[in-house]
């Protein structure tokens, strides 16, 4: 079998012992799925514990039930719905415009195209290619600090940036992996291959993993 098949097979099994999903992961599934509460909550989740961006996405959308919605509401209102989450001020005026651009260009509807994805606001590749696996269903891989931390630390790739990873995963990941990897590399992120202090003792990638053996010889 193929490495990289091999590595995301058992990230896969470990990750079967997490049974809640990533906070994307509870949204898509929760709202089955809707892009413009995907595209929202991945703004909301920027330097955001998962936690926090559920608590926020949950109050927000209690409020404001849809994009003609929340375009028109209060950035006062929507600050402290949106409290929970990291830099509220700065995001309750983004979600606002970005709900007005999506109104007037975009017919109400949030765009399905990568290009036109990446015009919006506060939105960048990770948040982008999210808003296509999550919302669309579309296959791209976000690839946020687990998923840069974690191709590199295994060795997968050897890169600098996060966007130079992306293009090395589409090269290397068969597409049957793109809607999956983000999920599979944040939930084992979050429990196993933390950034501080990883549990590498209950890993089973230990054999092989670039980090694990240059911090052990």
């Amino acid at each position: 079998m193929h490495k990289i098949d091999d590595i995301l097979n058992k990230i896969k099994l470990m990750n079967a012992r997490q049974i809640k999903k990533t906070a994307l992961g509870e949204m898509s599934k929760k709202h089955t799925p809707d892009p413009f509460k995907i595209l929202i909550g991945t703004i909301l989740s920027h330097r955001t514990r998962d936690s926090n961006t559920e608590k926020a996405v949950n109050q927000l959308f209690t409020v404001y039930k849809n994009v003609h919605e929340l375009a028109n509401g209060k950035v006062s209102i929507i600050e402290k719905l949106i409290k929970p989450a990291n830099f509220y001020r700065i995001k309750a005026n983004r979600i606002k415009e970005v709900s007005k651009i999506i109104i007037n260009e975009y017919n109400g509807k949030v765009p399905n195209n990568l290009d036109q994805l990446l015009s919006l606001p506060s939105v960048g590749r990770k948040t982008a290619n999210c808003v296509l696996v999550y919302g669309f269903n579309k296959p791209a891989i976000p690839v946020d600090t687990h998923v840069h931390r974690i191709s590199n630390r295994l060795g997968i790739v050897k890169t600098k940036k996060p966007e130079e990873t992306e293009i090395v995963l589409t090269k290397l990941l068969d597409q049957k992996y793109w809607l999956e990897i983000n999920e599979f590399f944040v939930k084992f992120g979050q429990t196993i291959c933390r950034p501080v202090n990883p549990k590498c003792g209950v890993c089973k990638l230990n054999k092989t993993c670039s980090y694990f053996l240059v911090m052990n010889k």
